[in-house]
């Protein structure tokens, strides 16, 4: 995995590339995102050779450029030609922000090549169909940032940088969306998509404009759903929505706006909502719930198939997983799995992903004896959320070795699901899982500084110890208060 950010950079620019060339891997979910990812990473490995592999150049000169795109990746298309060139090295990519709104890309290309091919390596750069423009620079790009570790984000401004929207399933590009052919919706969708492409960690969540056909796809959703939640959904759904609709933060009527509906999760769980363009990679996403904050879109599904979505949208959002997420120990269960997903690998990226699938997207628990719903994609989907219920589909007991292996069902109703006991042991049993994963370090979420911590030292462990005796001492203080009190 990535050793710098340089790397990281080359790599999201690979993936989208690969992507394109391999018809966009549509119809994904969280599951086949991680599994695109070991792939592409697989490849990406095969082209970003060690440093004992690297080409032997003799006689070098520095050669540097910035190449403006049609689109970022097109970047793909320029590293291929550049491998193939026995003569050159690349040392250094990074994009840089083009404040156009045209939408193209400028790129920075840092590289050693064969004294006297410079010409020609420009002349074949430039011919390339996919480049607007090439500009030859002097410098050689920015200083180079080495990390010993995996690239995580540390502190919640880092996710910043985990956007990357490897999976989106566009209406531009997919024939079998229902807004292929609906102009109007596909502007509208850039427009929001633009939005959230452009939010920066602090800053107020943008509020959109919905409009009468969003409305009203809100309504015929949300006025289905309500009906089935009492008999269907778990306790703590039911609480935390009829408590969403008494502050008046939901309403049949109109579309939320985010920036209410993450106050109001700050207030009751410690989760907030950032927005998001689309579909992100699993790894940015998981990354994203370890800080405690949820990935929400700000768009809404075409009003041709109201019932229907062929990828996350706000509607699923915020009526699947906000209530859910208000519950403070279910948020605390998110948050784990983001956490423990902190430097892993690839494959137990996927496995994580997988455990996320069966749990917060269509888990089930018991609730007195009998079977609730809690996985937003039950919650959100009413033909399904009275599958899950029926005496149709396959029921077993939540195990994460096996759930995190499970082959899973995404163009039909699910035909299995994993019912947790209660929303404590389905907590432990991903504690034990987790701590079994290889990652050369513990982490720890510090709610004061929204930062993660590595404990892979004495003194970062140490640190923690006193944190913890310190909120040992408040509680033995609060036993022996308790206590006096009974007795008196």
């Amino acid at each position: 995995m990535d050793t710098d950010a340089e790397t990281a950079a080359r790599r999201l620019a690979f993936q989208k590339g690969y992507s394109q060339e391999h018809g966009s891997w549509k119809h994904r979910s969280l599951i086949e995102d991680a599994k695109f990812d070991t792939v592409t990473n697989a490849e990406f490995e095969k082209l970003e050779k060690p440093d004992d592999d690297k080409k032997i150049i003799e006689n070098t000169v520095p050669l540097s450029f910035i190449v403006t795109l049609f689109d970022i990746s097109h970047v793909w298309r320029i590293l291929s030609e550049i491998e193939k060139l026995s003569q050159v090295r690349l040392e250094h990519i990074e994009s840089r922000s083009n404040n156009k709104k045209d939408r193209k890309a400028d790129v920075f290309f840092g590289m050693v090549c064969t004294e006297g091919h410079s010409d020609s390596i420009i002349k074949l750069i430039n011919s390339l169909p996919e480049i607007c423009k090439l500009k030859i620079i002097e410098d050689d790009g920015p200083d180079k940032h080495i990390y010993k570790d995996i690239w995580i984000p540390t502190h919640i401004s880092d996710l910043d940088k985990c956007n990357h929207l490897l999976t989106k399933y566009d209406p531009d590009l997919d024939f079998n969306h229902p807004g292929f052919s609906d102009k109007v919706y596909r502007n509208r969708r850039q427009h929001i998509a633009d939005l959230a492409f452009n939010y920066k960690h602090g800053e107020i969540i943008p509020d959109v404009e919905y409009s009468e056909n969003e409305n009203r796809t809100w309504f015929h959703v949300y006025s289905m759903l309500k009906k089935l939640y009492p008999t269907h959904a778990c306790k703590q759904f039911n609480r935390a929505f009829a408590k969403l609709e008494a502050e008046k933060v939901y309403s049949q009527t109109e579309v939320p706006q985010l920036r209410k509906v993450s106050e109001f999760l700050q207030r009751l769980s410690g989760f907030q909502l950032r927005p998001v363009a689309g579909l992100l990679s699993a790894r940015d996403f998981l990354a994203s719930l370890a800080f405690r904050v949820f990935q929400c879109t700000q768009y809404v599904r075409h009003h041709s198939a109201p019932e229907h979505t062929v990828e996350p949208d706000c509607v699923h959002e915020l009526l699947g997983h906000v209530p859910m997420l208000a519950d403070p120990y279910f948020a605390e269960f998110s948050q784990e799995i983001g956490l423990a997903s902190l430097g892993a690998s690839d494959e137990d990226i996927e496995k994580f992903a997988t455990l996320y699938w069966f749990t917060v997207e269509f888990g089930l628990c018991k609730e007195k004896g009998e079977i609730r719903a809690y996985g937003a994609g039950l919650l959100s989907a009413f033909g399904e959320l009275e599958h899950a219920l029926s005496d149709v589909p396959e029921r077993r007991p939540f195990d994460p070795d096996t759930t995190s292996i499970q082959p899973y069902q995404d163009q039909d109703y699910q035909p299995l699901y994993f019912v947790a006991e209660s929303f404590e042991t389905m907590m432990e049993k991903l504690r034990q899982y987790s701590s079994q994963i290889k990652r050369p370090y513990e982490v720890r979420y510090d709610p004061y500084t929204q930062s993660v911590k590595l404990l892979n030292n004495s003194e970062a462990i140490s640190e923690t110890v006193q944190s913890m005796k310190a909120d040992l001492t408040h509680l033995q203080h609060a036993i022996r208060r308790i206590h006096s009190i009974s007795i008196a």
